[in-house]
């Protein structure tokens, strides 16, 4: 089972079944609505998912037509996004609490991708905050 919540812990979810392909989406709508380079997702059957708590405090946005994305009202997480009709729903992966293992599948929209943050690029990775000089 998977579980996720929002940031302020108002909302959560879970998912009776395993996790599904990672996919990280650079489209317009997912840089801005997460303020971030890419998007990770997970698409999920929507069967297999259920709001658990603090479904008072959700709202969503339909950020293209027939695509709606869920987030906390209180704290802003996005926490998941549906295209109504369709059978699986997408998980934002940063709202994800349960540890999941595997490698992502690939990077999806590219052609709409930040034109600061190239993917190929080897950059430092430090274990927490950047080193002061």
């Amino acid at each position: 089972m998977l579980e996720g919540s929002c940031l302020c812990g108002a909302v959560r979810y879970e998912v009776t079944a395993d996790p599904g392909p990672i996919i990280h989406c650079h489209c317009h709508t997912c840089r801005k609505a997460h303020g971030a380079a890419f998007s990770s997702v997970m698409p999920v059957a929507r069967d297999a998912f259920r709001w658990t708590a603090g479904e008072e405090a959700l709202n969503r946005f339909e950020s293209s037509t027939g695509k709606f994305r869920h987030f906390c009202t209180k704290c802003g997480s996005q926490i998941m996004a549906e295209r109504v009709n369709q059978p699986v729903v997408l998980l934002r992966l940063g709202c994800l609490d349960t540890e999941i293992e595997g490698n992502p599948l690939g990077h999806i929209w590219r052609s709409d991708c930040a034109s600061w943050y190239d993917p190929k690029d080897v950059l430092p990775e430090y274990p927490e905050g950047f080193p002061a000089k």
